[in-house]
């Protein structure tokens, strides 16, 4: 028995592909709860077709003019700083639980000043070019 390998018996803790089948059927009820919601709504909502629920809904007053809407690139620019300093503070939040962790300090420290430095110049760049001027 020495020479032997160990092999894992189904009946005892379960084959490999036990785990693949509990997540199959959790995507067939996932997706079979979808089917199932859509098809209740589609069978139970009133249909009425008027006019009025056919215009555009704009906070409860009525539209004026075309749909067609000019926006400034500005306000994109500014959607996108949000979007980096928010992942910015994305990684600070496991970094600091990681700078505390044993061994982990001085390394975790000039990688973070690094990536921080990056985006310090992203962000003196979009100051010297004058984006961050709410006009």
């Amino acid at each position: 028995m020495e020479g032997q390998s160990a092999v894992a018996d189904p009946a005892v803790g379960g084959g490999y592909f036990d785990a693949y089948a509990a997540v199959g059927l959790l995507a067939v009820v996932g997706v079979l709860f979808i089917a199932v919601s859509f098809t209740a709504n589609r069978l139970l909502r009133p249909v009425v077709h008027s006019p009025e629920k056919l215009l555009a809904y704009e906070c409860g007053v009525d539209p004026v003019g075309e749909g067609w809407a000019h926006t400034q690139i500005r306000y994109y620019v500014y959607a996108f700083l949000y979007v980096i300093f928010a992942v910015d503070a994305i990684y600070l939040f496991p970094w600091a639980t990681v700078f505390a962790a044993a061994g982990f300090g001085m390394a975790t420290l000039v990688e973070m000043f690094v990536f921080i430095g990056f985006l310090a110049v992203g962000l003196l760049y979009a100051w010297k070019k004058g984006v961050l001027e709410w006009t």
